[in-house]
This record gives structure tokens, C-alpha cells and sequence, in this order.
């Protein structure tokens, strides 16, 4: 593998505060909160514990042409849609088709579709299922999707790591641009999953928050009344290149992507391991990628899902990395504003850490009431400064099987 500089062309994002990257941003530094009631006859028909969560806040279906939206899973039209905004932000770089690839990412896939087609067959027969239903909801659609739109043929793949899913998909594109596969890469993640089905199941699992009086404060990391994630939706995407590339095309370069790192736990299937020890590995293996330190890093973009176990084991984690240090880096936990966006999450909150590296900026913090003593993370509920000079971000995310996943950026 060859030591090639990863840089950031392009970005683009749907996500619950912004149609767009530049929009979500903006919001996010103005302390936006994009969670809200539920305004579904099925919230009341199934008498669901939970009635709110965190919607896009433009609908894909409403961006994109219809011929395009109807033979698309809402999963993959936030992808296009993001996907769109993030190539023409790059200035829709002219490459090779055979040198374009795709790493894209999902943590569940086209569930609408699948449970819509479930409803039609039993209701009104199979020939009523529409033929696109699999291709719709196989949880590659997204990936295939934008292979065919923009013309990769360098490859296609798709990760499935639960929440852990589109950061590893950032990893995954880091090796595959040093391996010499591809010389631009279209990386993100996508998930569209706000259904009856999974409110009623992460409810069960005590997972969700339950504030039904107060939806917009519901996400509340490292405040010690914290009761648990907020459902999200939308996508994020990433053009990455070589910077031999980008600086051959003149592109404005974002950032570096200078490392990650991948590990599994091993230790259960939902709970993520309390001693730290294999999220505190990624860390490591992102800053060796980086040739970094810990010591080089100045801002971190915390997982932080709001979830009473989660939020302090993440602390552990990561004062086993930077020890004393760690109170003295500005966090951003941005999941208080956009909710948890599950397989998409990571490439949402690589994009607001890019952005923070732009604006030496670390994103404001909302919803915290009492901070947690087990979580002393040095965070604030205004923008804070991040200095001049050269400045390391990592983003984490960790997911449903054990899996961790850990970028690291640099600014250009």
C-alpha cells in the first residue's frame, strides 16, 4: 500500500437540519435541534412509546425527479441526493470511469420497501408486488445506484456495520485509493428507517428516548439525564482523491483524510465492551495511519449517541488514549442536534468534522442540562475556537455487533 495523501473535494448532506452540507452546518453552529413529533396515523394506530425522532429536513423525493424517486428506496434517494451535491461541490471532476469507484454504506438498507411489499402481498396478492421490490431494498442499492449514475466501474461495494457502517466505508476508501484501485472514490453512508418497526423495537431494547413532551431535548449527550438515542435519517458523502490528483485538476482540497482505523469488540452483540479496549485500538490505529500522536489531536467528534452506558464508556475509551489530556480537547457530541442516523451517522459527522477543520470551529453541544461526572468530555453549548495552526480531528463511530470505526482528518 503506498502512502498517498487522502484529500476531501467534495461534500454533500441531507440530513434532520439541512438540505444540504453548507445548510446542515449553518444549523449546527446556530444550535438547531432537527427533532420533532411524529406526524404518522401509524404513531397512534400501533401506540408507539416513542413519537418523535429526527427527520430529514427536505425530502429526497421532493429533490430528485419522480421517474428517478419511485424506483428508489428512500435509503438510496438521500444518497443520490447527497451524492449529487458532493460531486458538483467537487466540481464534477473529470476521471476515467475504470478509476471511479464507490465505497458506500448502510446499516439496515431498504426497510421501507420491504415492509411496504410485505403489506401489498398480504393485502392484495403477489402479483401486486412490484418487480423492483429486491433490487430496491438489498442493502447495496445505494452503492449500485451511484456506480450507475456517475459511472464507476473502478468497484462498487457497500459495508453493513450497524452504526460503525459509513466510517468504515471511509476506511475502506483510504486503502483502496493508496492500493491504487481508484483515483477518486464516492464514500458515505445512507439510512432511511423510521418506521413503525424500529421505534417499536429499539423501544423495547430501553435504546430510545422517551421524552414525548419535549422531542427537540430529547438527545442529550453527557447530561446525566440522558434516557437514550434519537432515531435520525439522511446521508452524508465524501469525494476523496489522491492529492496527486486534485491538485493536478486544481480542486480546492477540504482536508486530509490522514487515517482510520477498524476494530470488533467481541464481547456483545448490542453493548459495546465497558473497558474501552477495542475502541480505544481504532483510535491508535487511525492516528498510526495518520503518523500522528495523540497529542497532535486538537478537536474530536465524539459517537455520543445519548445513551446512559454508551456516552461514559466511550469516555473510557478514549482517556485510555489521551489520558488527562482528553478534558482539554474541545468535543463535539452533534448527535444532540441531528439524532442518531445510524449507518449514515459517521459520514454526517466526518463531514461536520471536515467542516469544523475548515472553520477552526468545534461545533456546539445543545441539550446539556447536568453534565455526567462519568463523562467529563470538554464540551460546550456554543461554538468554540480551535486556534490557529495545524489541527487533527477524529470522528468516531461504534455500532451494533461490536463494530468500531475511527477517522482521522488534518487541515489542508
Amino acid at each position: 500500500m503506498s502512502t498517498s495523501r487522502i484529500v476531501v473535494t467534495g461534500i454533500g448532506a441531507s440530513s434532520p437540519i439541512g438540505g444540504t452540507a453548507p445548510d446542515s452546518w449553518s444549523a449546527l453552529l446556530d444550535g438547531a435541534s432537527g427533532t420533532r413529533t411524529l406526524e404518522y396515523d401509524w404513531v397512534e394506530q400501533y401506540n408507539l412509546p416513542v413519537t418523535f425522532a429526527a427527520q430529514a429536513a427536505v425530502r429526497p423525493d421532493t429533490v430528485l425527479e419522480r421517474p428517478i424517486a419511485k424506483r428508489l428506496d428512500p435509503s438510496s434517494q438521500f444518497a443520490l441526493v447527497a451524492a449529487q451535491e458532493a460531486w458538483a461541490d467537487a466540481g464534477s471532476p473529470e476521471v476515467d470511469p475504470e478509476r471511479l469507484g464507490v465505497d458506500f454504506a448502510t446499516g439496515i438498507g431498504g426497510l421501507w420497501t420491504l415492509l411496504d411489499a410485505w403489506d401489498t402481498l398480504r393485502e392484495k396478492g403477489p402479483r401486486r408486488v412490484l418487480p423492483m421490490t429486491v433490487p430496491m431494498l438489498m442493502p447495496n442499492a445505494a452503492a449500485g445506484n451511484l456506480s450507475l449514475h456517475f459511472g464507476a466501474r473502478a468497484y462498487a461495494r457497500t459495508v453493513a456495520s450497524a452504526c460503525a457502517s459509513s466510517t468504515e466505508a471511509l476506511v475502506n476508501a483510504i486503502e483502496h485509493l493508496r492500493d491504487g484501485l481508484a483515483d477518486v472514490v464516492i464514500a458515505g453512508g445512507t439510512e432511511s428507517v423510521i418506521h413503525p418497526v424500529t421505534i417499536a423495537s429499539f423501544s423495547s431494547m430501553q435504546a430510545l428516548s422517551k421524552r414525548n413532551d419535549s422531542p427537540e431535548t430529547a438527545s442529550r449527550p453527557a447530561s446525566i439525564d440522558r434516557d437514550g438515542f434519537v432515531m435520525g435519517e439522511g446521508a452524508g458523502v465524501l469525494i476523496l482523491e489522491t492529492e496527486e490528483h486534485a491538485r493536478a485538476r486544481g480542486a480546492k482540497i477540504y482536508a486530509v483524510l490522514a487515517g482510520g482505523g477498524v476494530t470488533a469488540d467481541s464481547y456483545h452483540i448490542t453493548a459495546n465492551d465497558p473497558s474501552g479496549a477495542g475502541a480505544s485500538r481504532a483510535v491508535r490505529l487511525a492516528l498510526e495511519m495518520a503518523g500522528a500522536s495523540p497529542d497532535d489531536v486538537t478537536h474530536i467528534n465524539a459517537h455520543a449517541t445519548s445513551t446512559p452506558v454508551g456516552d461514559p464508556n466511550e469516555y473510557v475509551a478514549l482517556h485510555s488514549v489521551f489520558g488527562d489530556r482528553l478534558d482539554e480537547i474541545p468535543v463535539s457530541a452533534t448527535k444532540a442536534s441531528t439524532g442518531h442516523l445510524l449507518g449514515g451517522t459517521g459520514a454526517l459527522e466526518a463531514i461536520f468534522t471536515v467542516q469544523a477543520l475548515r472553520d477552526r470551529v468545534a461545533p456546539p453541544t445543545i441539550n446539556i442540562t447536568e453534565q455526567d461526572p462519568a463523562v467529563p468530555f470538554l464540551l460546550s453549548g456554543e461554538p468554540t475556537p480551535l486556534g490557529a495552526g495545524d489541527q487533527l480531528a477524529i470522528s468516531n463511530s461504534f455500532g451494533f455487533g461490536g463494530h468500531n470505526a475511527v477517522v482521522a482528518f488534518a487541515s489542508a
